[in-house]
């Protein structure tokens, strides 16, 4: 099915129809309330309408009780089109995000997890390692937040939080990576302390023993889309 070019403004509409009503749903109501839900005047709502009517990324059909506004295949697919672009910028155009930091001695809030059963058994699961009972903490450089924030957009697997012995342990989250080929984690608390530019990484072995690390020594971590 070929699509064609689709302004921006239409297809920022036909994505809020699609929200509204879902891919296979449909939007009903008078011009009025559409206008309410969607955030702009009835003129705009109608303007944008006809335009994608006449393009056949809408059908819609108008009864005594209101209007009823459906997507089409073409409408469906300017949104597929639309979703595989910002896919391949956020994902396919890189298999591997590089996190690059400076070791400090940190919190130590995600040493924590590693010293329950409770979590550790969740992380052999998920994880497919049973960390070391300690964690390394980097600070990133304003390059690196960025990027950790673009890798943040992939593969974190989710830590449950549990009762045990009487106790209630709460929930954290794991991004996979490696540094040098070791198995590893990027963890955040459920209610982290740290700001954007810290990061707490736990490991099958302890790192700065294996690797030679010190306090102010550069550790490259490795985040793979999975």
């Amino acid at each position: 099915m070929v699509i064609s070019m689709v302004a921006a403004e239409d297809l920022l509409f036909l994505k809020k129809i699609g929200l509204m009503g879902g891919l296979n749903g449909q939007v009903s109501g008078s011009s009025q309330k559409l206008a309410e839900s969607l955030k702009v005047s009835p003129m705009t709502v109608s303007r944008r309408l006809i335009a994608l009517e006449k393009g056949n990324l809408i059908i819609r059909s108008v009864k005594p009780d209101g209007q009823y506004v459906a997507l089409t295949g073409p409408g469906e697919e300017a949104l597929k089109k639309e979703y595989a672009d910002y896919k391949r910028l956020f994902e396919e155009n890189s298999g591997v995000f590089w996190i690059e930091g400076e070791l400090i001695s940190g919190l130590g809030e995600g040493r924590y997890y590693v010293s329950i059963p409770g979590y550790v058994e969740q992380f052999v699961k998920n994880l497919g390692f049973e960390p070391y009972p300690g964690t390394l903490n980097l600070r990133l450089g304003p390059a690196a937040v960025e990027t950790r924030k673009k890798a943040e957009l992939h593969g974190w697997v989710d830590i449950e939080g549990f009762t045990a012995d009487d106790r209630t342990f709460g929930s954290a989250r794991c991004l996979p990576c490696r540094i040098n080929g070791y198995k590893c984690a990027i963890i955040v608390p459920g209610r982290s302390h740290y700001p954007d530019d810290i990061i707490e990484v736990i490991s099958e072995v302890r790192l700065r023993e294996k690797l030679d690390l010190t306090d102010g020594s550069r550790v490259k971590v490795e985040v793979c889309i999975r």
